[in-house]
């Protein structure tokens, strides 16, 4: 799988209702559930709508 570095769009909350920080994070994958994975490290990740997250400034990836 293929790892994106992407960004979340302001106000994104994750799957448990709390506002996600705005930062760079890596999306590890889409779930079955229809949420996406994302990582800040080995130790910080969040559950959030694939619908807010954008990818990286300065990337030559397409959008999420």
């Amino acid at each position: 799988m293929d790892k994106r570095a992407v960004e979340v769009k302001p106000d994104t909350r994750n799957h448990k209702g709390f506002f996600v920080q705005d930062g760079p994070y890596e999306l590890m994958g889409i779930e079955k559930s229809g949420w996406a994975l994302i990582c800040i490290d080995d130790a910080v990740c969040h559950f959030v709508d694939p619908d807010n997250l954008q990818a990286s400034q300065g990337l030559e990836s397409d959008a999420v």
